[in-house]
């Protein structure tokens, strides 16, 4: 199976990391999962949401091994299998009810005691004035309510009188605002027992009991026998598991039988842990349950599996073979309670087109004729990406027999790069090629396409957006007249429909209107195309990328940094991109203020809902001496070259590897034909039948907030009667730091 270990990675000794899991953890399940024969992938879950969600629907697994614990809220553990539940992908463990259930102590004692599980008295408190301690046997021992891994409880927790409990309750909520739990202390031993569900035995998979045993050296000077923070987490090599637990034959099974009834109480799935306190006069009562326990290596589930004849490795099969199981995946390829999906990989067709002509620039002589396109090079790198995930790539160059070959080979999706042949709406050519044949693609639809491309027609729509953008006119043979609205020089002229910078040179900035005629008539001749002038903007210049559908997110941006302070007017040209090391740098994530910082971001979301992007864009900016923002054009089919390319550089500065940049962009498209998958699935069985479920609560967000979907928003402010620009509001992540890797080709 294609399997993926959702994981949180422990990066420090905080106790807001301790229930995380450590780089030899994971390697340990890696590899044991890899060695029962599964191709394997490790999401580190603790950075955005949606990041996961975008790497998951890339990956497309056919099994999540989960042990992330999720960071913040009294729904943490909840939070990833309710985010799977909603993605409609199979999972290990139980589900987001039980882990809900299971990590609020109180709440768990409750149901428990309906089923006459015998606990300690207990009392839950919130606020101070509800504690009546007097109701309980003292002594007591005081514990958050919604913290595991003996979070909170050290040998200060326990408490012999009133006046004692009353002060570590008041201390206890300072730190633990969510409650805590004021329970009656039993003197005894702990005993801990695991559950694996696809055991075979008379308890329904509840395995033998053992118990912690400490160094006596350890011990020495501590009041209290309990298995407190300290030990489990600084002193954890004095801690040793002792399997079976040295308790009579009958006290083990009884335990085993409450253990039983406790987990079929709460519906726990695949495997678990209870932690018993055993009394001194040998009486078991129930403390906790964590129905997502450690399977660090030497953790107790694996030294009572081993009562059983399992090693790690068949542990861990059992855990798998007991969700595969329950969702089906060898009987059926439905998830349970969402619409069919093809799991495993995907025939992922790749359009392109390839580079044959090096671009190069010799003083005023340029050869930009296939600037666009792509080298071999860059082929490899994303085609390697794709595979990467595990799905089949199809070549598919962007030539003229392009439209018989697309009808001829069968494609689930079409990851596109395609820059198309000639005309202003090429590269919008292959995008509705695709659509007419129903393929689900990446990228922008044919309309953004055409749209962004034409640089005037784009710069009339984010103005309509609310959005600045320099004054503009189109010429086609140099002699219109000058718009009066250009009152002084430079100016700047491009062609209007073209990329990577093609026809921006260093005399594109004209200082007077016989330069700018000039330039004019070089680019209609050459580009056969009008040239569109506009305001030279001083200042900054920035570029900004962004990923998503509906609601992008905003990458940190990039700066291209001028270094040349001879140059008094400087401009982002074909050279530039050619050759950048020593008369330009990038600065990723960009040195911003936050204010400066939020208005530039505001305005690249703007401008990819004003513009209809999808998916991917690259949006450049300038910035004024006055801090006004400028929309200069908007590139919804970035370049992609490893280490060089703005946009791989922009993912760097976040923290976004090479794969996961193309993870990203894929994502939303594998979305799309799962979609589409499901209409047709309707389409062919209008009347389904509704398989029946236990519907136990809503799916649980760790953050309260929505992450793996959102509702679409509008694309920005329209522009104010009396003609103002106001970008709408924005909000999108932050990030890291860049590397300098030589450039050597054009950009696109």
């Amino acid at each position: 199976m294609r399997i993926a270990l959702t994981h949180n990675l422990r990066l420090s000794d905080s106790e807001e990391e301790a229930e995380f899991d450590t780089q030899e953890t994971v390697n340990t399940l890696a590899a044991a999962i890899e060695r029962l024969g599964h191709r394997l992938e490790r999401f580190e879950v603790s950075g955005p949401a949606s990041r996961t969600v975008a790497r998951l629907e890339a990956y497309s697994p056919d099994l999540i091994f989960n042990t992330a614990e999720g960071r913040r809220g009294r729904f943490r553990e909840a939070f990833y299998p309710a985010l799977f539940d909603e993605l409609g992908f199979p999972y290990t463990g139980s589900d987001a009810y039980a882990l809900a259930v299971t990590l609020d102590k109180q709440l768990t004692k409750l149901v428990l005691s309906k089923q006459g599980i015998r606990t300690p008295g207990w009392q839950y408190v919130e606020k101070l004035s509800e504690l009546t301690a007097e109701n309980l046997r003292f002594p007591v021992i005081v514990k958050p309510n919604f913290e595991g891994s003996s979070k909170g409880i050290t040998q200060d927790s326990i408490a012999e009188t009133l006046d004692e409990v009353r002060a570590k309750v008041s201390a206890a909520l300072e730190k633990y605002p969510a409650g805590v739990l004021v329970e009656e202390y039993i003197p005894g031993r702990d005993l801990t027992v695991p559950f694996l569900a696809a055991v075979d035995n008379d308890y329904d998979g509840v395995l033998t009991p053992v118990e912690y045993v400490v160094d006596p050296a350890v011990t020495a000077g501590r009041r209290y026998a309990i298995y407190d923070y300290e030990l489990k987490t600084k002193k954890e090599s004095a801690v040793s598991v002792l399997a079976p637990a040295r308790i009579p034959a009958r006290t083990a099974e009884d335990v085993r039988k409450m253990a039983q009834r406790i987990f079929q109480a709460l519906d726990c799935r695949d495997l678990g842990r209870i932690d018993f306190r055993l009394s001194d006069a040998g009486v078991p009562y129930f403390l906790e349950i964590n129905a997502l326990p450690s399977l660090e290596p030497g953790a107790g589930i694996y030294a009572s599996a081993e009562l059983d004849g399992l090693h790690l490795d068949g542990v861990i099969n059992f855990i798998i073979q007991s969700a595969a199981k329950r969702y089906k995946i060898k009987d059926s390829s439905r998830r349970q309670g969402k619409p069919a999906r093809k799991t495993g990989p995907l025939r992922v067709g790749f359009t392109y087109n390839v580079k044959r002509v090096k671009p190069s620039a010799h003083g005023e002589a340029v050869e930009d004729s296939e600037a666009e396109y792509d080298s071999p090079n860059t082929l490899q790198a994303i085609r390697e990406a794709i595979a990467s995930w595990g799905h089949e790539v199809i070549d598919l160059e962007a030539t003229a027999e392009l439209p018989t070959v697309l009808s001829s080979t069968p494609l689930d999706i079409v990851f596109n790069i395609a820059e198309g042949f000639k005309g202003r709406n090429r590269e919008s050519q292959v995008p509705a090629m695709l659509e007419l044949l129903d393929i689900p693609y990446t990228g922008s639809d044919p309309a953004t396409l055409s749209i962004a491309l034409d640089k005037a027609l784009a710069k009339k729509i984010v103005r309509q957006a609310g959005i600045l953008t320099p004054n503009f006119q189109l010429m086609a043979t140099g002699k219109e007249r000058l718009n009066k609205e250009f009152t002084t020089f430079p100016l700047i002229v491009k062609p209007v429909a073209e990329g990577s910078s093609k026809g921006v040179v260093t005399k594109s900035v004209c200082h007077s209107e016989a330069e700018l005629r000039e330039v004019v008539r070089e680019i209609a001749s050459k580009y056969q195309q009008p040239a569109l002038i506009e305001e030279y903007i001083g200042g900054r210049e920035f570029t900004v990328g962004l990923l998503g559908e509906r609601r992008p997110r905003v990458l940190p941006p990039m700066e291209i940094v001028f270094l040349d302070k001879g140059e008094k007017n400087p401009v982002y040209s074909f050279q530039h991109k050619l050759d950048w090391t020593d008369r330009i740098r990038y600065d990723a994530p960009a040195k911003l203020e936050p204010a400066l910082l939020e208005k530039l971001r505001t305005a690249a979301r703007s401008s990819f809902m004003a513009l209809g992007c999808r998916d991917v864009a690259r949006i450049d900016f300038r910035m004024d001496d006055k801090g006004r923002i400028y929309f200069i054009e908007c590139n919804p089919l970035p370049g992609l070259t490893p280490g060089w390319s703005d946009l791989v550089l922009i993912a760097q500065g976040a923290g976004m590897d090479y794969r996961a940049l193309i993870g990203e962009i894929m994502a939303p498209a594998i979305r799309r034909y799962k979609e589409r998958a499901s209409r047709r699935a309707a389409s062919e069985h209008p009347h389904p039948v509704v398989q029946p479920g236990l519907h136990k609560g809503p799916a649980l967000d760790e953050h309260a907030a929505p992450v793996v979907t959102s509702a679409p928003v509008a694309p920005g402010s329209s522009a104010a009667p009396n003609g103002s620009n106001t970008p709408v509001n924005d909000a999108s992540t932050a990030p890291a730091s860049t590397d300098g890797v030589p450039r050597i080709e054009a950009k696109a």
